[in-house]
């Protein structure tokens, strides 16, 4: 993979509600810390594009669910995540939009502990 660009900071995503858990705004578009979530921390990695955007490339262990099925396929979620919700999980898609829907929808259903990569090209090791 070509080098990345350094990553613009980004604002910490809302939480959905005001009782939401504090750990919910892990920051968003942040190759250091996806890959410490993922490889120190034990993060659930999701590429939320679709099967033939993953299958043309994909972060090595990454599981492919297209953002339009992760609220029909939560419990597969929570199972992945060893049905831990608070478990960490990282998410990203192309450019981060669709990994911000699903960001969302990830939180709406409990999961706290959610960062959105950005893109696939965001995942770099030398950010």
């Amino acid at each position: 993979m070509t080098a990345c660009k350094e990553p613009t900071p980004a604002p910490k995503s809302p939480a959905p509600d005001e009782g939401a858990a504090a750990e919910a705004g892990l920051p968003d578009h942040d190759p250091k810390l996806a890959r410490k979530l993922v490889r120190e921390q034990g993060a659930l990695l999701l590429d939320v594009r679709t099967p033939e955007e993953f299958a043309e490339g994909h972060v090595e262990g990454a599981r492919n669910i297209p953002v339009d099925e992760v609220a029909s396929r939560i419990d597969e979620i929570e199972t992945l995540a060893g049905g831990d919700r608070t478990r960490p999980i990282v998410v990203y898609c192309r450019s981060g939009r669709r990994a911000a829907k699903a960001k969302a929808t990830l939180l709406e259903h409990g999961f706290t502990k959610v960062s959105n990569l950005g893109g696939l090209a965001d995942w770099c090791e030398d950010c």
